[in-house]
């Protein structure tokens, strides 16, 4: 059934800014421009050193969102005191440097609306480059319903962050964000599917994904340090060996080239019973720039 405006929920959409003076207009726009209409918008400056305060500051005058300034708290800290101020049924965290498609945020709450054990949903991206120009290489991923063992073995199709879109009680009822953990959207996407909900993957595009210089996924390091942290929650589950060193073997090859002080402390730590083709081809990978041995 379609979704009537006059009573729709609210949907409180949160971005949260660091250092994002070139993007952070048109993030907001994409939000503020969306054809569903009762959004809730919160906006937190992470404590930038560029002109984001006063930009944010100055958009706030002219339509009236909520604008945090504050120290650098970190983004799921942020999310969490997002989560305690919002009124929306739904929550979406959304980076400042992203862009939404219009219908974004009516499509996923129709979808939400139809689909009562879905504790997030999200769909497919477009990435784009600095000045908003679309890549060459681009993938799309068909409809999908994951469940926990979906994501902690990654048989199932992931949702983008840019694109996530949660059931507020149901965040609620896991106890948010881990402040411990800088990545969030892994964590939250287990934590939710433990508890038996559901992560959905839509076929709509939903947002365009910035590349840029600064992007997280492109820190290695933090990257191997948070999604170990992540799994370490789950360390419980007899399937918990497996899943950290299948995470090792793909960090390993893909830090082989770019990160060799990452990638030989990676290759270091995985034990010769879960070497795979993986291991092999980063050890290869390796070797066309540098010398790898294996310590006994």
């Amino acid at each position: 059934m379609k979704i009537d405006q006059s009573t729709s929920p609210i949907v409180t959409v949160v971005v949260s800014c660091f250092n994002h003076q070139r993007y952070i207009e048109e993030t907001l726009l994409s939000v503020l421009n969306q054809t569903y209409k009762n959004i809730e918008l919160l906006v937190f400056d992470d404590g930038s050193t560029d002109d984001s305060v006063s930009i944010i500051a100055a958009l706030s005058k002219i339509h009236s969102f909520s604008f945090y300034p504050q120290a650098n708290l970190g983004l799921s800290t942020t999310l969490d005191n997002a989560l305690i101020l919002s009124k929306g049924k739904y929550f979406v965290p959304f980076g400042s440097d992203d862009v939404m498609f219009l219908d974004r945020i009516e499509k996923q709450v129709q979808y939400m609306e139809d689909h009562p054990s879905s504790g997030v949903c999200g769909g497919n991206i477009i990435k784009i480059d600095e000045l908003g120009y679309g890549l060459t290489r681009q993938k799309s991923h068909p409809a999908s319903v994951n469940d926990f063992y979906d994501i902690f073995l990654n048989t199932g199709i992931g949702l983008p962050a840019p694109t996530l879109f949660f059931l507020s009680s149901a965040l609620k009822a896991v106890g948010g964000f881990s402040n411990e953990i800088q990545l969030e959207d892994l964590y939250i996407q287990l934590k939710l599917t433990q508890a038996g909900f559901t992560a959905d993957g839509l076929n709509d595009m939903l947002a365009y994904y910035r590349i840029h210089p600064d992007n997280n996924y492109k820190k290695l390091s933090t990257m191997f340090e948070n999604v170990l942290l992540t799994y370490a929650h789950f360390k419980e589950d007899p399937s918990y060996e497996k899943v950290i060193y299948a995470y090792h073997n793909k960090m390993l090859l893909r830090a082989a080239g770019p990160d060799k002080k990452l990638a030989w402390r990676i290759f270091c730590a995985i034990p010769y019973r879960h070497f795979n083709i993986k291991t092999l081809k980063g050890i290869r990978r390796f070797f066309c720039k540098g010398h790898f041995t294996k310590k006994s």
